[in-house]
């Protein structure tokens, strides 16, 4: 039985705090991550941090298709099923040099969106739901949302790369939105 777990909002202290790395991918390891799944899914979500839900611990999961670039436009030929990822210890080790700017927004400031400057492209190391070790390059939107994602377990969050007027701002509508 999967659990939906309240949604943390800024701006909420623990959204602040570094998480930890997971030790061992264990069963209670497993059930946090279906737990955050199934938050994410509920709450709309493309991408969802272990932070965000106030257990600081170096988890994340993502739902998001390949094919789908940071504007939100498809990309013709590819595979357009969302690809479901449940990522431990995530440690980027290669960005591209090209940048780009995706719209984001995020389950801890919801109703909110502004543009974010990141790298195109990453490639992500971290442990799958299984415990084995994975490499993977995340291009478009996913590179973006993975990018975002970490970002949490660093306690950083996406309004963090704008103006403090325009991250306030933000804030209190994001609280309004939530009531």
């Amino acid at each position: 039985m999967m659990t939906v777990l309240p949604i943390l909002v800024a701006p909420n202290p623990l959204l602040r705090k570094k998480a930890l790395p997971v030790q061992e991918v264990d069963s209670q390891i497993q059930r946090l991550l279906e737990d955050l799944e199934e938050t994410m899914i509920a709450e709309d979500g493309i991408g969802l941090a272990a932070t965000q839900v106030g257990i600081p611990k170096r988890i994340l999961v993502m739902n998001v298709p390949a094919n789908v670039t940071v504007n939100g436009e498809q990309i013709e030929g590819m595979n357009s099923n969302p690809d479901l990822y449940h990522i431990i210890n995530p440690e980027i080790v290669w960005a591209s040099d090209t940048l780009v700017a995706c719209n984001e927004g995020c389950l801890s400031v919801p109703g909110q969106y502004a543009p974010v400057i990141r790298p195109d492209s990453v490639r992500v190391r971290y442990l799958n739901k299984a415990g084995k070790f994975c490499e993977t390059t995340f291009l478009n939107l996913q590179a973006a949302c993975v990018q975002h994602e970490i970002d949490h377990l660093d306690g950083k969050l996406f309004i963090d790369y704008l103006s403090a007027l325009k991250r306030d701002m933000l804030i209190r509508k994001a609280q309004k939105v939530r009531r």
